[in-house]
This record gives C-alpha cells, sequence and structure tokens, in this order.
C-alpha cells in the first residue's frame, strides 16, 4: 500500500514565478540620485549667456543612470530639450510621458523610420539633401511641417553636410514647404582637450568654421532656428560656444571633463555603484586568487567575494587596479574580476560580513571612487565607464 504523507509546510504553487519577489538590492544595483541630477542643470545652466537653452543629453539609458529618471530631473532643472542616439530612445521616453522636444542625434536615412521619427513628433538629425527631400515628401503626405535639425561637419568627419555643399543647398532646403528648420548644429571633435584656449586648436578652428559658415547662410534672419554647438567641455571653455543652445551630457550627471576649467563648480555625482558581499573566505599565504592565479598572497587572507563581473559592465582590465569603501575604508580588488564575481581583499577588517554593502562607485565618508578614477587606470574615458552597465543591475532611486 502507497502511504501519502500530508504537507506540513504552508502551500505554494511550485510551477509560479515569483520574481517580483527578489530585493532590487539583492545583489548588485546603482543608485541614482535624481536631485543631484536636477541641482547639476540648474548650476550649468547658470553660467550659460543669456537666452541660451538647454539641451539634456539622455541617450545610452542616460549614460546608464536611466533615461526616464533624467530626463524628468534634468526638467525639472531647466532643461527645454532633450537629446537621444536612436528612434528607440525617443520612443520610449514618448511614451513615458515626456512631451519636450527630442532631437535624435543619429542618423535616420530610410522613409520608414522618418515616418516613425514625425508620428512620434521627435525630430531627426538631417546631414544630406536626401534625407531632406525624404523629410519634405512625409511631410507632404501627412499635410504637416516635419520639424528637424540640420547637421553641419566642422572637423568631426562623422555625421553632417560638408560645410560647402551647406551653403549651396540652404537656400533650396528652406523653400521645402513640408519641413522645418528647428535647428543647425555642429559638433566639436576635441573640446575636452587640454589646449582646447588655444587659438589654432581644433575646437577654436571648428568654431570658426561654423560661424563663417552661419554667416554666410546669414541664419540670423530666423530667431526661431536654435543654432548649437557645445558639449559639456564647449560650454565650459568659453560663452563664444554656447550659441542659442547647448548640449550637455557628462557634465550634468556630475563630472567635469575639463581639469583646468571650471573648478568652482560643484558638480554632484548622481550615480553610485553598489554590491553585497556574498561570501567570505580565509585563505593561506602563497595561495592563487581567481583564473590564472596571477595574484597570489604573500600572507593569510581574508577575501570577500562580491556578487558583480564584467557582465555587468565593470571592465575586466581593471583587475587589480581598483578598490571598493566599506564604511570610510578602502580595501583592493585583488584578481581577475570574473563574469559575475570579484574578489576583495578584506583583512583586519571584523566589520565586513557577508550581506554587507559596498562601494564600487560614489562616495562613503570622506572616501570616493569615480568613474574618470577607473577611466584613467583602464586607458578609457568616462563616458565609456558609464554607459558599460548593463540591463541586469537595478537602477534604483534614492530621493
Amino acid at each position: 500500500m502507497q502511504i501519502q504523507q500530508k504537507s506540513q509546510g504552508i502551500n505554494f504553487d511550485k510551477h509560479a514565478i515569483f520574481e517580483e519577489n527578489i530585493d532590487q538590492k539583492q545583489r548588485a544595483w546603482i543608485e541614482v540620485k535624481g536631485k543631484a541630477l536636477e541641482t547639476n542643470v540648474r548650476q550649468l545652466r547658470s553660467k550659460l549667456r543669456k537666452n541660451c537653452e538647454f539641451m539634456a543629453v539622455v541617450k545610452a539609458d542616460g549614460y546608464g543612470h536611466d533615461a526616464k529618471l533624467v530626463s524628468e530631473y534634468a526638467i525639472k532643472g531647466g532643461a527645454s530639450q532633450l537629446g537621444v542616439a536612436t528612434l528607440k530612445e525617443g520612443i520610449r521616453l514618448r511614451s513615458s510621458g515626456v512631451k519636450k522636444p527630442i532631437l535624435i542625434l543619429g542618423n535616420l536615412y530610410t522613409k520608414r523610420d522618418l515616418t516613425i521619427c514625425l508620428k512620434n513628433d521627435l525630430m531627426p538629425t538631417i546631414s544630406s539633401i536626401r534625407e531632406c527631400l525624404i523629410c519634405n515628401n512625409i511631410g507632404k503626405y501627412y499635410k504637416l511641417k516635419f520639424a528637424l535639425h540640420l547637421k553641419v561637419d566642422t572637423g568631426m568627419s562623422r555625421l553632417g553636410f560638408s560645410c560647402n555643399k551647406f551653403v549651396q543647398q540652404f537656400e533650396k532646403i528652406k523653400s521645402f514647404e513640408n519641413i522645418s528648420i528647428e535647428g543647425i548644429y555642429s559638433h566639436l571633435s576635441s573640446a575636452d582637450e587640454h589646449n582646447s584656449l588655444d587659438p589654432l586648436s581644433n575646437t577654436q578652428l571648428q568654431k570658426q568654421k561654423f560661424q563663417k559658415l552661419l554667416k554666410q547662410i546669414n541664419v540670423d534672419r530666423d530667431h526661431n532656428i536654435k543654432i548649437h554647438l557645445a558639449n559639456s567641455a564647449g560650454m565650459l571653455l568659453n560663452k563664444d560656444f554656447h550659441f542659442n543652445m547647448v548640449r550637455i551630457g557628462l557634465s550634468m550627471y556630475g563630472y567635469n571633463p575639463l581639469t583646468k576649467i571650471g573648478k568652482n563648480l560643484s558638480l554632484k555625482p548622481a550615480l553610485f555603484l553598489k554590491v553585497k558581499v556574498a561570501f567570505i573566505r580565509i585563505i593561506d599565504e602563497g595561495v592563487g586568487v581567481s583564473y590564472g592565479g596571477k595574484f597570489v598572497t604573500s600572507r593569510k587572507t581574508k577575501l570577500a567575494v562580491l556578487s558583480i563581473g564584467y557582465a555587468d559592465g565593470v571592465p575586466r582590465n581593471l583587475s587589480g587596479k581598483i578598490k571598493v569603501i566599506h564604511d570610510n575604508q578602502l580595501y583592493p580588488q585583488v584578481g581577475s574580476i570574473t563574469m559575475d564575481q570579484m574578489m576583495v581583499d578584506i583583512t583586519g577588517s571584523n566589520r565586513i560580513k557577508i550581506g554587507s554593502t559596498v562601494v564600487l562607485l560614489g562616495s562613503d565618508g570622506d572616501k570616493s571612487i569615480s568613474p574618470i578614477d577607473w577611466a584613467k587606470e583602464s586607458n578609457t574615458i568616462p563616458w565609456e565607464i558609464l554607459c558599460s552597465f548593463k540591463n541586469r543591475l537595478p537602477r534604483v532611486q534614492v530621493d
């Protein structure tokens, strides 16, 4: 005879999915301070020339901060327009309720994509007469004026009309009845370099070329066209770069791209990268740690295993070059950073336990670690560090 045992526990559906019950801070996460973003925008706007507008660049999911959240607080701080890289990024902001003008900084070149752009009240960047014709035909079909920005290449050698062709074609473009030229802009290639104030620097030569072009097309006749050139670095260099609008990314997120200029700014980083200690172990002297065993302990060592790795966006080439903060103390990361985990030497600490939270980026007490620090160690730029964090890191608003 088969005997059936009665369950003594609470019944539950073993086939149900309970993902919604997982704590966002169960493993590793990014904390975003919206108020810091708002404060940074207000402070940067106070440095602009009179009547100069502020475009908040929120591409790449708001530099890894969460584009919707960044947009909300940038607008609170006074941003009048937003900039994204792709059509999908723009649509996501529209679907989340953002009403401000949104410029797509990337290149749309098919009739289908440009039609979707118009239907979602987004402005494309136009770099050739071909796309102008497509936009005009779309506008004509829908009996609307297609709002767009024209881009000119002054030295980036990427998107944009060549300067000579633009001067020749601008009158024709203005004659199109179903487009509305909302802006004319270019992009600085080297504004964050140390010699950007030199009259012969690429940055200054680009500005001069842009100003000459604007004079040739006599754009001052139409004050409704937004003229913009400056990114964060260009905006901080000089008010001559401000024109009618600036496009601000890195500085809005709390980092100064110029080491010698804008030191009076008190920008507040809006991003904190935090992780829980998943395990603690003690190993002897002479033991290799992580893949390859390139790091070998020189003493008895207490290790904390952190639940974060290069699959989350922490560059593997930072292995052995970074530290973490706990309770205002710095602890070195050791061994190779792996896909999902990394090890930290916490020898001598009795305060770090399994489940303790440590800071990889951000501050704790008077200690702080910045994406700029990571960029220097990995021979890259802070923009890349911020944009590398993957979606499996929850973004948690903390104010």
